[in-house]
């Protein structure tokens, strides 16, 4: 079972990595935005010579390709690196855009100025062999790429800088921009404190919530960074793992502000409840709560993911296949999950409900996902699994709205008929007399003679739930009761083995 359980979130996995169109080409040519990402791929390797697979040199003499193409590929890599090029504007689908105006087979690779004159560098889906197509910088652009690199150029801000800072690269971006990203980091943090805390201020007359203030200052900062990028770009490459983290650590600050403003609903709902359902507020809202909160993070994930060209659909059927596999191994966990929702929302005990589960008897702590937790009379906590709760017949104590008060006393068989009326009467007198106790018809009944008593049941209710209040309305019944019979001239009867044993007693 392990065996077949693994396989199958494997297969789950692999499904959900599995790009959407098979991979023919082993130098990862099938689409415009998939081999430009591979060309720098193999400069910033300094492979240079691995690079040129990726420019169309068929134009050139096969005896120069050998000298011209490494060169032309470090020349177009600092085009790419060095000017506002977005790699993410290239089409991801293995037949290019078709809606960029251009031949079919062609498709924009980037635009510079040189000398007041555009030069365009175009793509090209070119046939290798019978079958394998893949994209190349066309011939065409590669003849221009010489031009082209003339728009590489040191800046006004660059020229005054120490050349160490310019000339020093760190993941192929000068030294320089890295410093002025962190530094700026640095001062967009503090700025965005103080600009969140002076927000969190002004809206204080509607929402007091001070938890806004942490995704606020998140969001201004990655806000701040994104526009800092655009005067100290990195390399293509890791701009793109920036912006792509940029917009990650956004959607996640935008799903925190989400999860702040519904934990800020539910303690007002919580609020506003009714006092005699207020219980539900520890059993309920924790756990719809969270599920929400769970699901905005889930969304702003997915939606960062599609943005970035990933299959989501294909991600969740893995995650289905896996989350198959998840349950067959963990039954026994989704059992007391779906056990604990089942005790919430048939809410036959609340937290705070004392309730007989079972044998045993405790007051509710705390309803989980997993399990239920109950502290006994002895001050002990029993964790009970959800699962097993649910399916146990539970008597919710705190439920009742009166508690019944049913003695039996057992009268001397030597007592007569007219006492035994006598304590009927008296005893009927003092149910319906006491401002607590909710009585029948026959509250008090002869029920029958046994063999050393004559039997007294009554049977009545004292109104109230709370049992502290009732023990002590017991006590003063039973002691009324108790006065009724010796007032009456007879008493309780006693076991006829201890009566024996006292009248020997003496003797002995």
């Amino acid at each position: 079972m392990p065996r077949i359980l693994a396989a199958l979130l494997l297969a789950g996995l692999l499904r959900a990595q599995a790009p959407a169109s098979e991979v023919k080409d082993a130098l990862g040519r099938n689409t415009p935005q998939e081999a430009v990402f591979q060309f720098l791929e193999a400069c910033h390797a300094r492979d240079y010579s691995k690079a040129t697979y990726y420019l169309d040199l068929r134009k050139i003499p096969a005896a120069a390709r050998a000298k011209d193409g490494p060169d032309l590929a470090r020349q177009l890599e600092d085009l790419l690196d060095d000017t506002p090029f977005e790699i993410t504007t290239l089409s991801r689908d293995p037949e290019g855009d078709q809606a960029d105006g251009l031949a079919p087979a062609l498709d924009r690779l980037a635009s510079f100025e040189v000398a007041g004159q555009t030069v365009e560098l175009q793509l090209e889906r070119v046939e290798l062999r019978l079958g394998v197509r893949v994209w190349l910088v066309s011939a065409d652009s590669v003849a221009l790429i010489p031009k082209a690199h003339q728009a590489v150029a040191e800046t006004p801000f660059e020229k005054k800088l120490p050349q160490v800072l310019v000339t020093f690269e760190i993941l192929d971006t000068p030294v320089w921009r890295w410093i002025a990203l962190l530094v700026a980091a640095m001062v967009l943090w503090i700025a965005a404190g103080l600009v969140s805390r002076g927000l969190v201020a002004v809206i204080r007359p509607l929402v007091d919530a001070p938890a806004f203030r942490g995704p606020v200052r998140v969001a201004l900062v990655v806000a701040g960074l994104r526009a800092a990028m655009e005067f100290a770009s990195p390399a293509t490459l890791s701009r793109t793992f920036l912006e792509r983290a940029l917009g990650m650590i956004f959607s996640l600050a935008v799903a925190w502000a989400a999860a702040v403003a519904v934990d800020l609903i539910a303690e007002r709902w919580r609020a506003r409840l009714d006092p005699r359902v207020q219980a539900v507020s520890y059993s309920v809202l924790p756990l719809g709560r969270q599920v929400l909160k769970l699901s905005f993070f889930l969304i702003a994930v997915l939606g960062v993911l599609s943005v970035w060209g990933y299959n989501t659909t294909a991600i969740l059927a893995g995650v289905g296949v896996g989350g198959i596999a998840i349950a067959l191994a963990a039954q026994k966990t989704i059992e007391d999950l779906f056990g604990g929702i089942s005790v919430i929302s048939d809410r036959p005990v609340l937290v705070g409900d004392v309730c007989r589960f079972g044998d045993r008897t405790g007051t509710v702590m705390h309803i989980g996902l997993r399990s239920t937790r109950i502290r006994t009379p002895d001050r002990t906590v029993i964790s009970v699994p959800n699962g097993q709760f649910a399916t146990m017949t539970l008597e919710n104590i705190s439920g009742r709205d009166k508690i019944w008060f049913h003695p039996t006393l057992n009268l001397r068989r030597d007592t007569t008929s007219e006492q035994l009326l006598q304590v009927l009467a008296s005893f009927r007198e003092i149910l319906t007399g006491h401002p607590k106790v909710e009585t029948g018809k026959i509250p008090v009944r002869f029920i029958g003679v046994g063999p050393y008593s004559l039997d007294v049941e009554v049977v009545a209710y004292v109104k109230t739930s709370d049992y502290d209040e009732f023990l002590g309305l017991q006590q003063e019944l039973l002691l009324k009761l108790l006065q009724a019979v010796e007032q009456a001239g007879t008493g309780l009867a006693v076991p006829l083995q201890e009566s024996f044993a006292s009248q020997r007693a003496p003797q002995a």
